[in-house]
């Protein structure tokens, strides 16, 4: 079962940061965290790794449908962005919000995963026609 929606970009890790922070904000994300886990790693266990960063995204709108529909549904919120260097190149990683679907079997969340759905494959493909 693939649980992502990914997208390739040819351009620098921060340059990609920047553009997704762009992407997810004109789709109603705001980032409400940020985990560096590169730095993370280097400072706890100094271990060195490619640039790797967790974006928390959150779209209160959709947040609050989902919670209205499943209270213990905060576990598996499509919030996680991730962005990292990969070869020459980075990718976008974002949780596939069927994925909540799938999960709990809850039909009631199906329409907050295909709003969620849209507006990630819309700042998925801003970036990659950027």
């Amino acid at each position: 079962m693939s649980y992502d929606r990914t997208v390739r970009l040819d351009t620098d890790f921060d340059t990609t940061v920047t553009a997704v922070r762009e992407a997810l904000a004109d789709q109603g994300f705001g980032i409400l965290t940020e985990i560096d886990v590169t730095a993370t790693l280097k400072a706890k266990l100094d271990h060195d790794m490619e640039d790797y960063l967790i974006l928390g995204a959150c779209n209160p709108p959709l947040a609050r449908q989902a919670l209205e529909a499943d209270r213990g549904i905060g576990l598996l919120l499509p919030c996680n962005v991730v962005v990292r260097r990969d070869g020459d190149g980075t990718l976008v990683q974002a949780l596939d919000p069927g994925t909540m679907v799938t999960l709990t079997g809850l039909d009631a969340l199906k329409p907050v995963a295909d709003d969620a759905t849209a507006r990630l494959d819309a700042a998925l493909a801003a970036l990659s026609a950027a």
